[in-house]
């Protein structure tokens, strides 16, 4: 009887679990491009919640960005992982990644565009709270929604997980109407002193609301277990980094939205 219930539990818990949210793909287009972003929100809501947009790493939109709208919608919140490559592209290794993302590295109006794509797409699901939409991302991601940000988009705050905080227009600065929240691994070979700085400077001058959280001992792309746990190959996994860029990132979300667990 005991092994019995033992069994139960373990068919029925992870059933519970996967129940408490509702996942879909959605397409939508920029342009003449096909995108297929997937959109995760809390079964239970009752009413129309805070949205937040995911932007993937430079892989494209795979299973970890996925598994990021999926937490964000467990904590309570409408959640739609964008695709900025078009029609569902991952790269099949590194090298490919490096190149998808550079294409859009070079161009930030494409990066931009691709951005705002997936943004007006949040907004228009029914769940969504009107005026209550903020944007993250990793890695590649954290570049593109700080991108969105300089764009002017109307959002609340924008979260950069490991991001690239370079601008080649830091004057675009002055559109930034949302909060800022960097979160950013101290010891990035990819993200140098120098660019903190010049980041640091472009947010002072504009005169936005920014924070920069710098954790030591982590360097790029410290949120992917993926990355495994070698420091010196660039970027590497780092518990404790991922555990607390997610906390300050629920308490900024906090700050903008009040608590999302309230709105259900």
């Amino acid at each position: 009887m005991f092994r019995l219930l033992l069994l139960l539990l373990t068919v029925l818990v992870p059933a519970l679990s996967q129940a408490a949210i509702v996942t879909k793909i959605i397409e939508y287009r920029q342009g003449d491009t096909r995108l297929v972003g997937y959109l995760a929100y809390p079964q239970d809501a009752k009413a129309p919640l805070p949205g937040v947009l995911v932007v993937h790493e430079w892989k494209g939109l795979d299973d970890y960005a996925k598994r990021r709208a999926e937490q964000l919608a467990e904590l309570g919140y409408v959640a739609f992982a964008a695709d900025i490559y078009g029609d569902g592209k991952i790269a099949a290794d590194a090298k490919e990644a490096g190149t998808l993302a550079g294409v859009y590295k070079k161009d930030r109006a494409l990066l931009r565009a691709r951005a705002n794509a997936g943004l007006a797409t949040l907004k228009a699901q029914p769940q969504v709270a009107p005026g209550k939409v903020a944007a993250i991302g990793y890695c590649f991601g954290g570049t593109t929604v700080l991108e969105l940000a300089r764009s002017g988009a109307e959002v609340a705050g924008v979260v950069s997980f490991h991001g690239g905080l370079d601008s080649p227009a830091p004057q675009d600065a002055k559109n930034i109407r949302a909060r800022v929240l960097a979160l950013h691994g101290a010891d990035d070979p990819y993200v140098p002193p120098d660019q903190v700085a010049a980041f640091e400077s472009e947010m002072r001058e504009a005169g936005v609301d920014w924070q920069l959280l710098a954790y030591g001992g982590a360097v790029h792309g410290f949120t992917n277990p993926a990355n495994g746990n070698d420091n010196s190959k660039g970027a590497a996994y780092n518990a404790k980094a991922d555990q607390r860029s997610w906390l300050a990132m629920q308490q900024f979300f906090n700050e903008l939205f009040g608590s999302a667990q309230n709105s259900r």
